[in-house]
């Protein structure tokens, strides 16, 4: 049956509309994203498919170019648009950032950070640097590993906050795996960072561990 045959409360459109976009499954969300399904198959239905090829809406927004293509009813289209959304929802988040401090916007910097982050197949070592009012002065990914590692260099964060001028920093890296746990290392490079930090007087704020769930923060573990 079409979609538009459902009863109203069903249909994902209207259910965004009225319950929000929290209310919809993943298969709802990819199914107004899609817009249409294929001959006999309603786009709620399509989507399911998809996201059971994929293994998932994580593993789907990160693929690559190629891989998104081999999925059935996607292409090149459906590829730039969703890259189109996807930066459109970076973008929005550090406006945010630039214009309130990272204090009274906490949800906003995980937010952001997972946006970036997330679905990112190899690891990296990102920066968020900060003016002395605590607001974004650039958000700059200054470290790229393997899909297991980053080699981490406490004078290149150093050498970024002095050209940025900045009076703060918050660190981030993701776990490709999708576990958030910070490791040994992890708290180890954060220790480092801070000590080098502290001899140019500038403050180390935040360590964020980006997964599949909300980032972990090393600061509210006692860990920074």
């Amino acid at each position: 049956m079409s979609i538009k045959h459902w009863p109203e409360q069903e249909r994902p459109r209207e259910k965004l509309i009225h319950q929000g976009a929290s209310a919809l499954s993943d298969s709802e969300l990819l199914a107004i994203f899609l817009r249409t399904g294929t001959q006999g198959i309603s786009a709620v239905e399509l989507a399911r498919q998809v996201l059971s090829q994929f293994g998932g809406l994580r593993a789907l927004m990160s693929a690559s170019r190629e891989e998104f293509c081999q999925g059935f009813g996607l292409g090149d289209a459906k590829y730039t648009q969703l890259q189109a959304v996807l930066e459109m929802s970076k973008r929005h988040l550090q406006e945010q950032l630039m214009r309130e401090t990272v204090f009274t916007s906490a949800e906003h910097v995980r937010t952001y950070l997972s946006s970036q982050l997330r679905h990112s197949q190899r690891e990296i070592f990102a920066v968020l640097f900060l003016d002395t009012q605590h607001r974004l002065i650039r958000y700059q990914e200054l470290f790229m590993g393997t899909i297991d590692a980053a080699a981490v260099y406490p004078r290149e964060v150093v050498k970024a906050a002095l050209q940025y001028n900045a009076a703060a920093v918050i660190l981030a890296h993701n776990h490709p795996s999708g576990v958030a746990e910070p490791s040994q290392a992890d708290i180890s490079i954060t220790g480092k960072i801070k000590r080098a930090l502290d001899l140019v007087d500038v403050r180390l704020l935040d360590h964020f561990v980006v997964g599949d769930g909300s980032p972990v923060s090393l600061a509210e573990r006692g860990l920074v």
